[in-house]
């Protein structure tokens, strides 16, 4: 723990040593000092416990809270006044409603307020800059997105601001997938689990999960959007339908494979790399080949060399938010040259699975 964190816990042990002090000079309800010591105890370690999960709670759950509480208390204050107007006296049962009423009132109130807190937009408040809510914004995970596990290590390289929400129906639909007889689904599923689990463990990432769900909506992607609009959030997916709907429904969304793509190195007509062909493509005298990140090469008058590396220029890459294809054009000049400098044959050891991009021109 941190120095502000011994702090925090020395404080908590003076007050819960102060609270039991002073109940037992006190000694309220004609108590006896021993006991109204332990009472006083208790009482300040229930307040620590509820100060450490308010210290966690988000500003918009206190809020939210706190008016719930508010109003709770006011109604609980007026029934109780309709009861004394009414002329229901008799002794304990009355002092008894007076005290208790209002506390259950408060209290239904304080859980209401918490759980519809996310209706509250506390942007409207000149306190609360927009621009800062804006940055923080939560993003909510869909099933695709955690079953490829990338989102993973761009939380962990601390791209991903405010706090990640992740739906219970998104976790509900993990489980089943991990249950699924088929083990390519079941592997599929529970690699989704391990990446919720190890965002929560990863230092520096809020991990909400929601209980909220819409029963009359059966499709996941349609629930997604809609706690999307409620909590004003965005949707972080890789999946190209889900990408599209929102978009159409104006919801903001952060897309993997658009990110990826983005990072993807640079490749200009008339650059020269090396790459292996694996196949014969569709066209005639076409060859394909794959960079390590996936990336097709589709190579003109490379049918005849499949199963060796070869010298290509490219002439032209076709950007799709789908992904990223490169064509290039084998001559017999590149391939020559580049034998000379290797010193060696042109064909490529056989157990090669992918080709790399030598990015040279």
């Amino acid at each position: 723990m941190g120095r502000s964190d011994w702090d925090a816990v020395l404080i908590r042990v003076f007050f819960v040593a102060l609270s039991g002090a002073l109940t037992a000079i006190f000694r309220p309800f004609g108590l006896s000092a021993p006991v109204a010591a332990a009472c006083g105890i208790c009482i300040g370690l229930g307040a620590s416990l509820l100060e450490m999960r308010i210290r966690h709670a988000a500003l918009q759950s206190i809020a939210g809270g706190a008016l719930g509480m508010l109003v709770g208390g006011v109604l609980s204050l007026v029934i109780v006044g309709v009861l004394n107007e009414a002329g229901f006296k008799t002794g304990g049962t009355l002092q008894f409603f007076e005290l208790f009423v209002p506390v259950l009132g408060a209290y239904l109130g304080l859980v209401v307020g918490i759980a519809r807190s996310d209706l509250l937009d506390l942007g409207r408040f000149g306190s609360i800059p927009r621009n800062r809510e804006a940055s923080s914004r939560a993003k909510i995970l869909d099933t695709s997105v955690l079953i490829d596990g990338r989102i993973a290590d761009i939380a962990e390289a601390g791209f991903l601001e405010g706090k990640l929400v992740v739906p219970q129906f998104v976790l509900h639909e993990l489980q089943f997938i991990a249950d699924s007889p088929d083990s390519a689904k079941r592997n599929r599923g529970r690699r989704g689990l391990d990446v919720v689990h190890r965002l929560q463990k990863t230092p520096g990432v809020e991990v909400e999960v929601v209980n909220r769900d819409f029963q009359a909506i059966r499709e996941v992607d349609l629930k997604l959007i809609e706690l999307a609009k409620l909590r004003n959030s965005k949707i972080v997916t890789n999946d190209f339908n889900l990408n599209k709907l929102a978009q159409v429904q104006k919801v903001g969304v952060l897309n993997i494979n658009e990110l990826a793509n983005a990072l993807k190195p640079v490749v200009l007509p008339g650059e020269a790399m090396r790459v292996f062909i694996l196949k014969e493509g569709k066209e005639y005298d076409q060859g394909v080949a794959y960079l390590d990140d996936g990336t097709m090469v589709v190579v003109d008058h490379a049918r005849r060399l499949v199963s060796k590396t070869v010298e290509i220029t490219v002439t032209s890459v076709l950007q799709t938010t789908a992904g990223r294809m490169i064509f290039g054009r084998y001559d017999e000049r590149f391939q020559s040259s580049g034998d000379a400098r290797t010193g060696g044959s042109p064909n490529a050891p056989t157990g090669a699975s992918s080709a790399t991009a030598a990015g040279g021109s």
